[in-house]
């Protein structure tokens, strides 16, 4: 069946991560990878394309890192999935056009559709829908957490 690639999977976690765990300092790579178990050689690849793809911000200096360069609400799953694909295909990863006139006249136009619908059911869904979903099966957000007073 199909798979979102490796880098598009981390990619999203690592988005929906900065928006679900918001708060007005930015989100330092070090934390996403602790939470989601992202390997950092992955995280800096994808999280600087998404940055070049204004999906996020990166924010210099000691407490730096990164935010939403949008509202949640106005950042679809297709926006990180099409800004890693970017990636993938300045990577040399595309396959290629085919040479036979069935792939070229047949496989690829189906191709071509399929994908294009799938971009258009994930442009329909929000980051702030993922949060929700998070919130509705119980994750809690960084800081909601009760404290430990135990000593």
């Amino acid at each position: 069946m199909l798979r979102l690639p490796r880098k598009a999977l981390y990619a999203l976690e690592a988005v929906v991560d900065i928006a679900f765990n918001a708060r007005p300092d930015p989100v330092q790579a070090k934390e996403i990878t602790r939470r989601q178990g992202i390997p950092p050689r992955y995280l800096e690849q994808v999280m600087q394309q998404l940055v070049h793809a204004g999906v996020l911000k990166g924010v210099r200096g000691p407490r730096g890192g990164y935010v939403l360069a949008r509202e949640r609400r106005r950042i679809s799953v297709a926006d990180i999935v099409t800004a890693i694909q970017a990636l993938e295909r300045d990577g040399g990863d595309d396959i290629g056009e085919s040479r036979s006139a069935l792939g070229q006249k047949v496989v690829r136009p189906l191709w071509d559709e399929v994908e294009a619908e799938l971009v258009d059911r994930l442009a329909g869904i929000s980051l702030e829908e993922l949060c929700a979903r998070a919130r509705d099966i119980g994750i809690r957000a960084q800081g909601d957490e009760p404290g430990d007073f135990s000593i």
